[in-house]
């Protein structure tokens, strides 16, 4: 199996050659999308894409880790996190393609 990105400006040349938009709109849909995704996740809402699958944020509390190569414990800081939960119906196009 290839390994494969798909970037922001094969997003855009995908509406481009599908709707027909022209490539500088079909590029500002693109970063529109994504600002908007980004904003709500700063905001602290969760983003659900319907069919797709979920983005959502979770809070770690503090804890206690080891430095795997020196054997010394480190404290963790708090943070939040960004998790993706793809949805049942990609799941089972991901697995119809195997």
């Amino acid at each position: 199996m290839t390994e494969k990105t798909i970037t922001r400006a094969d997003l855009a040349d995908a509406l481009y050659q599908k709707l027909g938009l022209s490539r500088s709109e079909s590029a500002d849909i693109v970063d529109s999308v994504f600002e908007e995704m980004s904003d709500g996740l700063i905001d602290g809402e969760n983003v659900k894409i319907s069919g797709f699958g979920s983005f959502v944020l979770r809070d770690k509390k503090e804890r206690i880790g080891r430095n795997p190569k020196t054997g010394v414990e480190v404290p963790i800081t708090p943070r939040r996190v960004l998790v993706f939960k793809a949805s049942h119906i990609l799941k089972n196009l991901m697995n119809k393609s195997k």
